[in-house]
């Protein structure tokens, strides 16, 4: 089923997302003539598109290695049981070498995304702050090597 239909999107806001998706940054005049429409059209587009919710805002994408953030990992959380989660997320919420979490079918309760500056770091966030968590049962560590795919859904 085509989702974007029911959120009543069209051609010309599908153009402006795959062009927000090369660049966010590209001016709206820039869009503008790019699409053949006025600015001002594109402003009540772009408005139209956050009061859905299709837009929630923007960020910066940020190399983390040139920060000292080396190591990028994946930890599969389970919980001694469901009930626990409300609180073990308020207190995952706390850490913030956190830059994802998901609560997940499968194998784990719940999956999160990691980001250390060095193999020590990622020891003592595992051992004295994650591990530490009252709920959590045990974890599972999946180190990134190489993220060769970084993008977002293609219209």
């Amino acid at each position: 089923m085509d989702t974007t239909s029911n959120l009543q999107l069209d051609d010309l806001d599908i153009q402006i997302l795959s062009i927000l998706f090369n660049d966010s940054r590209t001016p709206y005049l820039e869009i503008a003539r790019h699409c053949h429409v006025s600015g001002g059209t594109i402003h009540v587009r772009m408005k139209k598109m956050e009061d859905m919710g299709i837009i929630k805002g923007t960020k910066i994408v940020v190399d983390n290695s040139k920060l000292g953030y080396d190591i990028c990992c994946f930890v599969g959380i389970n919980l001694d049981k469901s009930s626990s989660y409300p609180s073990v997320l308020e207190e995952i919420k706390k850490i913030k070498e956190v830059v994802e979490l998901h609560y997940t079918t499968g194998q784990f309760s719940i999956f999160i995304k990691v980001i250390c500056k060095n193999i020590s770091h990622l020891q003592d966030l595992l051992m004295n702050k994650l591990q530490a968590i009252d709920g959590i049962q045990g974890t599972n560590v999946f180190i990134s090597l190489l993220q060769p795919i970084d993008r977002n859904i293609q219209l």
